[in-house]
């Protein structure tokens, strides 16, 4: 493991534990009922304005990629502060770079930390969990294209703004809201529970990944991203590419004579674009997104290149997303990515004797399925409808989201549900109080129902 200069807890390998044999165990834990439901959401409201305050100092805490530590540490001894084992490390590449779901990295991790706290109950009784979330943010482009500085939050009628609030800060201190709320009430989970706070879900989903190598198991994992109050029934894997290109530099004045590698990128596009289009095309193919009109977007990140005005530059990157289906397997789309681009070279004058490369430096991902019916989604439907009155309802969405990890490489069943939010990725950035409150509810209840409850055993633990 890399050094990071704190305290690291080794982690055993966690035995999953079988769902059955936990219930069929002679101990019963605690389930909510009615008046204990009651009194659960009464909890979380009551603690909303604390919950609210830790949300914000994290939300202050610049965590754009290579800055993580200073949100990880603060997270790390709020979880320590009531008590819960802790574990954090740095990533490891030469722990995940064999596994099936590691994604190509071009960056330090040193800073790339994932803290973990674990609660043992008295008795094992209910079953496990994973609370997850992640602590890093997109990058906030013009700061004044900003209503207000992005790391300052500020709360405006039902919604609090800043970078990282609805992705997913607010999600994150939700998990720990949720437990604190439990214990206010004199309750703990009776079962093993592990709350995560992983990094680089933005970038490869590594983060979420190294949790799970490094042994971190449950029968369930729930992750609070901003999905407008809804449960993500599936989500397309992405793929992270940079195109490489070269030019022939001369002087302006003979730029007749030259090769303009910023001009030759711009004619890549349209051909990226058309593949883009073809495999829209395929969308009936794919269960759940046939009734998506556009599921599957290639969009151009970034572009550098050229050294000076006068000079016909000699170079230019492009940094492509690329989204892919459920089910693709990502080194099949990315063959069909360089096939594109090499066939569009083929027919450009200059790129036929100079063709681009193509580099992988982030998401090399799968999309996933979330097969309907498990025990689990009906234990979140139970919560959602007792916090917010209504059916829980799911959908579609064609971004990243972690919860691959855990459906396609642990079989354990993400609930990936979460409050309303406006400009994630954009300015100013915001999620809704009112449904980040109810939200924590849900998660309450679940963590009720799911692990059983048994009185609390450690009452000295105390509120960041």
């Amino acid at each position: 493991m890399s050094a990071i200069g704190v305290a690291v807890f080794p982690a055993p390998r966690m035995p999953s534990g079988g769902i059955s044999e936990r219930m069929n165990s002679s101990a019963v834990p605690k389930s909510v009922a009615p008046e204990l439901a009651r009194e659960i959401l009464d909890a979380v409201a009551k603690g909303f304005d604390r919950q609210i305050d830790f949300t914000k100092q994290m939300m202050a805490l610049d965590s754009t990629r290579g800055n993580e530590r200073a949100a990880q540490d603060h997270y790390y001894e709020a979880l320590a502060s009531r008590g819960y084992t802790m574990d954090r490390w740095s990533i490891d590449i030469d722990d995940i770079q064999d596994h099936p779901g590691f994604s190509p990295v071009k960056v330090n991790y040193d800073n790339a930390i994932n803290v973990v706290g674990t609660h043992s109950p008295d008795q094992e009784q209910g079953r496990s969990l994973i609370l997850n979330g992640h602590v890093d943010v997109v990058p906030t482009g013009p700061l004044d294209m900003w209503a207000r500085p992005p790391f300052e939050p500020w709360i405006e009628d039902d919604w609090l703004y800043g970078r990282g609030g609805a992705d997913m800060k607010g999600g994150l201190c939700a998990n720990l809201a949720a437990l604190d709320a439990l214990e206010t009430l004199g309750w703990q989970p009776a079962a093993r529970l592990h709350m995560q706070s992983v990094t680089e879900e933005e970038c490869t989903g590594n983060g979420a990944l190294s949790a799970l190598v490094r042994g971190y198991r449950a029968d369930a994992a729930l992750i609070p991203e901003p999905e407008e109050n809804m449960l993500v029934r599936a989500n397309t894997g992405v793929i992270w590419f940079r195109i490489h290109l070269r030019g022939r530099p001369v002087h302006v004045r003979e730029a007749g004579q030259g090769a303009n590698a910023i001009e030759s990128a711009m004619t890549l596009i349209p051909a990226l674009k058309a593949l883009e289009a073809r495999w829209n095309e395929e969308r009936f193919e794919h269960r759940y997104f046939d009734s998506l009109d556009h599921p599957i977007n290639f969009n151009i990140g970034r572009i550098n290149g050229g050294d000076w005005a006068s000079s016909v530059p000699s170079w230019c990157t492009l940094d492509v997303r690329a989204a892919i289906y459920p089910g693709v397997d990502p080194r099949d789309a990315a063959k069909e990515i360089e096939d594109c681009i090499s066939a569009h070279a083929r027919d450009h004058p200059f790129l036929r004797d100079n063709p681009p490369q193509v580099e992988y430096n982030g998401f090399f991902a799968r999309g996933y399925v979330l097969e309907e019916g498990s025990a689990a989604e009906q234990v979140l439907g139970q919560a959602h409808a007792v916090s917010f009155g209504s059916s829980l309802e799911s959908f579609v969405t064609p971004g990243y989201l972690d919860g691959r990890v855990f459906v396609l490489y642990d079989d354990c069943p993400c609930l990936v549900y979460g409050p309303v939010s406006k400009d994630i990725h954009a300015f100013d950035e915001r999620v809704s109080l009112a449904s980040l409150k109810r939200v924590t509810g849900t998660i309450a209840l679940f963590v009720g129902n799911w692990c059983g409850l048994e009185p609390l055993s450690r009452p000295s633990r105390r509120r960041a």
